[in-house]
């Protein structure tokens, strides 16, 4: 590897601009802000609702006949 060409890897903390938290990582950049973070995003805390892909499914399902009633 050459020298001084490589930018400086770091820790850094990310902090959530919605509810908050902060964590640790690993980067170039002095700072790190996200707007949606795993605590307070609905996929991670099981708030997010899937009603319109089992409406979907549903339509499918009836379609090709593959309701098995």
């Amino acid at each position: 590897m050459k020298n001084n060409i490589h930018p400086n890897y770091k820790t850094v903390t990310v902090t959530c601009t919605t509810c908050g938290a902060t964590f640790e990582t690993g980067s170039v950049l002095d700072e790190i802000r996200v707007d949606t973070c795993s605590n307070c995003h609905p996929f991670f805390t099981g708030k997010q609702a899937f009603t319109q892909a089992d409406g979907r499914v549903d339509k499918f399902n009836k379609r090709y006949g593959l309701d098995k009633k």
